[in-house]
């Protein structure tokens, strides 16, 4: 179960945190993984761990914000391979701020990343997928997306964008052989949430705060999201569409 053997997944964002345990948990299923972020340097690192697990993967630098950049990626692959298979929208940003603190610049630059870089390279593959009517799409969202938080007027906006589009894609497309999904985990021990909790006065305090969110008394790990990603991509969710799944170990049940 869960098998990706001779399956081409490319995901973004994927030279740390959540995209990175992404690309290692498609790899480890038999995918051949692009691992696609502007971080070239830890890219490659990315890339050279799957390798030395005995996993297929290839770094292709990416910047989402670019369409030219996506439609560039887009080709390179479909040269060698054809139509993607996978796709996976990982690749984002963060900011605390509420509406009196969020300047109109950082709303754009969240907005940039966060939701046209999911349009961007969804746009310039799912021609392909749509083609030969096979494809399938994971978005990561957040809670945020589902449930509002403060200090993150920007970032939950952003979130509850991307359910959305993930949303409206897998409703157009339903019959046309594409699948699309996404994944909204709560707080999750990456460099993305180390981040964020420098932002804090006392970023101690704020890794308590934000740890004791979670219903089960603790953040999630990278590899947690991953799992769930895998099933999504599988055969096994074939039945599985326009679904915002929550892995916030027990967030919304508080």
């Amino acid at each position: 179960m869960f098998r990706l053997d001779g399956k081409t997944a490319l995901v973004t964002g994927a030279a740390s945190g959540i995209g990175e345990a992404i690309a290692h948990t498609l790899a480890a299923a038999g995918a051949l993984v692009y691992v696609t972020d502007r971080d070239a340097i830890n890219g490659e690192r990315v890339t050279g761990a799957i390798r030395a697990a005995r996993g297929q993967a290839e770094f292709l630098a990416l910047d989402v914000t670019a369409e030219d950049d996506c439609a560039r990626v887009a080709e390179t692959i479909a040269a060698k391979h054809g139509a993607l298979d996978i796709l996976i929208n990982n690749a984002g940003i963060g900011h605390v701020g509420t509406i009196v603190t969020t300047t109109g610049e950082d709303l754009d630059r969240l907005y940039r990343v966060n939701v046209r870089g999911v349009f961007n390279v969804t746009k310039a593959f799912v021609g392909q997928m749509l083609a030969r009517r096979a494809g399938i799409i994971t978005n990561t969202a957040s809670v945020a997306g589902l449930v509002p938080i403060r200090d993150r007027l920007a970032y939950a906006t952003t979130k509850g964008a991307i359910i959305e589009m993930t949303r409206c894609l897998a409703i157009d497309h339903a019959t046309e052989g594409l699948r699309v999904n996404c994944v909204c985990p709560g707080r999750v021990e990456t460099p993305f949430v180390a981040a964020r909790l420098k932002e804090y006065p006392d970023p101690e305090a704020a890794y308590r705060e934000m740890s004791s969110t979670q219903a089960v008394g603790r953040m999630g790990r990278p590899e947690e999201v991953a799992a769930a990603v895998l099933y999504l991509v599988s055969d096994e969710a074939s039945f599985v569409t326009g679904s915002a799944l929550m892995i916030d170990g027990g967030w919304l049940t508080k």
